[in-house]
C-alpha cells in the first residue's frame, strides 16, 4: 500500500478519535506544531525517518521535544505510529491530518502570488469572492513575486486564475509569433 494511503488511514483514525474525545482543536494544534517543527528541522525529520535508530530512542526524542506541550491523545498516537514501525510516514500522517481537518471543517486554502503586497481591501475582496464560490471558510496564503510585473495568480484547489501582466505579455508574444509565422 502506498505511503499516502497509509498516512491517510492513520490521519482519519486520529481525526475520528479527536472527534470522539472532543479534542479536535487541541489535536489539530498539536499536528500543526509537529508539522512546523519537522519542516523547520530537517535533522529531526531525518532522525524520525531513519530505520537504524531504535523505536524507543525516537519515542524518547519526541517526548523530550513535545512532552507537556501536546495533548495526551496526540502523544499516545505518535508513540503508536512509531511502535508500529511507521515512523517514516509520521510527517505525512500529520500533514494528512491537517488536510482532513480542513475538509471536515470546510476550510479552503487559497494561494495568491501578487506583484506587490495586497492591501487589506484587496485581501478582503479576494477572500469574500473565494468564499462565495467555494462556500467554505478561506485561508489565504500570500506570496509576493515582483516578476509578475503587476496583477496576481490565485490558486484554489486545482483551479488557477492568472491576471498577471507577465502572463498577459506571454500570451501577446505567443499570438504575435503565430501571426508572424502564418
Amino acid at each position: 500500500m502506498s505511503e499516502i494511503k497509509v498516512a491517510s488511514r492513520y490521519a482519519k483514525s486520529l481525526l475520528d478519535l479527536a472527534l470522539e474525545q472532543n479534542a479536535l482543536e487541541e489535536i489539530k494544534d498539536d499536528m500543526q506544531l509537529f508539522v512546523d517543527t519537522l519542516r523547520k528541522n530537517t535533522e529531526l525529520q531525518a532522525v524520525v525517518k531513519n530505520p537504524i535508530i531504535p523505536l524507543g530512542k525516537k519515542n524518547a526524542i519526541l517526548k523530550a521535544l513535545f512532552g507537556d506541550k501536546i495533548h495526551n491523545t496526540t502523544a499516545a498516537f505518535l508513540k503508536i505510529v512509531i511502535d508500529k514501525g511507521r515512523a517514516e510516514i509520521i510527517y505525512g500522517v500529520a500533514k494528512e491530518f491537517l488536510r482532513a481537518y480542513n475538509v471536515y471543517k470546510n476550510i479552503v486554502t487559497a494561494k495568491i502570488v501578487s506583484a506587490a503586497p495586497l492591501s487589506d481591501d484587496a485581501r478582503t475582496e479576494i477572500i469574500n469572492k473565494v468564499k462565495a464560490v467555494t462556500g467554505g471558510e478561506v485561508k489565504l496564503k500570500e506570496t509576493v513575486d515582483a516578476d509578475l510585473i503587476g496583477g496576481f495568480i490565485l490558486t484554489v484547489g486545482d483551479k488557477q486564475f492568472d491576471t498577471s501582466i507577465a502572463a498577459s505579455l506571454a500570451r501577446v508574444k505567443k499570438e504575435f509569433s503565430k501571426k508572424i509565422i502564418a
